[in-house]
């Protein structure tokens, strides 16, 4: 990889491509960077540069083929924000947040679309809560 990390998100695009995002660098810090894997070529490219840096988040590749990032830890609070993948531009752009900010969650695309995001962390401590982006 161009970058080491640490608790990146790495979701397989369509096309057999592989999207590893953000994540901590050997050093601590929150990486905004991506790369792409070809494993065709065994290779690593960067791509474009998430809106946010964020460590400890989830991704999931939605129906469409692009790749929904949300939450996260930024070195300092939890996260609240979402960003979408498109691998067709190789862009991040940023998309709705959530209620509450929150790290080291799940997050699940369910049969109908939807993507289900549940429990994890926000500053104060567990959540017992979940969110749905539709």
């Amino acid at each position: 990889m161009g970058t080491p990390r640490r608790y990146p998100t790495a979701n397989l695009l369509p096309g057999g491509r592989v999207l590893i995002a953000g994540g901590y660098s050997s050093g601590s810090e929150v990486l905004a960077s991506a790369d792409l894997y070809e494993p065709r070529a065994g290779a690593f490219t960067p791509t474009g540069v998430m809106t946010t840096a964020r460590g400890r988040h989830t991704a999931t590749r939605l129906a469409g083929g692009k790749v929904l990032m949300v939450g996260g830890y930024d070195g300092v609070n939890a996260l609240a924000s979402a960003e979408v993948f498109d691998p067709a531009s190789g862009r991040f752009s940023p998309t709705g947040s959530m209620k509450t900010p929150r790290w080291r969650h799940t997050e699940t695309r369910l049969a109908n679309g939807d993507v289900l995001v549940t429990g994890g962390r926000d500053d104060a401590g567990p959540l017992a809560s979940a969110e749905l982006y539709r």
